[in-house]
């Protein structure tokens, strides 16, 4: 009698890198819709469930109730239940590292940006108009930048922003040598030019930049959000943007995504946003993940440990 083969179910968006290259003993379940997705998962015991909508996610893996191991491509998985993956004690690898260095330049391209007043050279050429000067005049050598996070990102921001000459100081539990604690960062704050928020979305870090941290910084201070758009007191870091008490913001997550058409984010000349793209600009990301689950699928087969791997009790 043999062995009835492991149930993989697998979001069908990386179907075309994978299925070439998955073993032949396993039984491949893919599908596209949710309807599907919960018709495939709940036999599985090792799933891929990335989908568009986040709810469908959830939903999906509720109903898969003999799941062992979840992949994903996504690095912060806090819009998952995160009890069902503790009470299950379900392995779960994410996408950590996966867009880091696309999003790790994306951070030195907003900075740069908004150094040089480059969205005005762009206007600028939009009129046809030859500009004699230049809107921004800031230079990133000799800046002081404040990192807020250093996982698989931030470790990847730090080089990149030291290569610009900009004097970078680390904000992380371990602390170190010309690290600050959690417990430091806050009262330092109005020692730096830029304000680079490259945390986990988790409970302890939503509202962390709030109006008391937006009051301490410098009058010119530029803070520069990567992480989730819930780490910072959005309607004060409206009135902060609005009243000028710092030089500006770049964006790439807001609350809500989408930004309503009408959010008041979108009319301050002082705000840049930048659609939650970083991660998306790139070529590789599915390459990379599918690799990456390969590998782990191997490991996985083989009771040896995978990677990395995403704790639901933190949140990262």
């Amino acid at each position: 009698m043999t062995n009835p083969k492991t149930i993989v179910a697998i979001s069908g968006l990386i179907r075309p890198l994978l299925e070439p290259r998955l073993p032949d003993d396993l039984d491949i379940r893919w599908f596209m819709t949710k309807e599907e997705a919960l018709e495939a998962v709940p036999e599985a015991e090792i799933g891929w469930f990335d989908m568009y909508e986040q709810e469908a996610m959830a939903a999906t893996l509720r109903a898969a109730t003999k799941l062992k191991w979840l992949n994903s491509i996504y690095a912060g998985l806090d819009f998952l239940p995160m009890d069902v993956l503790i009470e299950r004690g379900i392995t779960v690898t994410n996408g950590a590292g996966i867009n880091a260095i696309t999003i790790a330049e994306y951070v030195v391209m907003g900075m740069l940006n908004i150094a040089k007043g480059y969205r005005e050279v762009v206007r600028a050429q939009e009129r046809r108009e030859w500009l004699l000067d230049s809107p921004g005049k800031r230079e990133l050598a000799g800046s002081k930048a404040l990192l807020l996070g250093y996982g698989a990102i931030g470790k990847l921001i730090q080089p990149r922003l030291e290569a610009f000459d900009v004097d970078v100081t680390v904000v992380r539990r371990s602390g170190g040598e010309g690290v600050l604690s959690p417990d430091e960062w806050r009262g330092k704050l109005g020692e730096f030019d830029w304000v680079v928020l490259a945390v986990p979305a988790t409970p302890e870090t939503e509202g962390m930049i709030g109006t008391d941290e937006l009051a301490a910084m410098k009058s010119d201070a530029v803070i520069v959000n990567i992480a989730r758009g819930s780490v910072i007191d959005q309607s004060a870091l409206i009135g902060a943007l609005e009243s000028k008490k710092i030089g500006g913001a770049f964006l790439d997550v807001t609350t809500p995504e989408p930004l309503p058409e009408d959010h008041k984010l979108w009319t301050l000349d002082n705000a840049h946003i930048s659609m939650h793209l970083s991660g998306r600009a790139q070529d590789k990301m599915f390459i990379r993940s599918a690799e990456r689950f390969l590998d782990n699928l191997d490991k996985f087969r083989r009771g040896e440990p995978v990677a990395p791997v995403f704790d639901p009790i933190r949140g990262y």
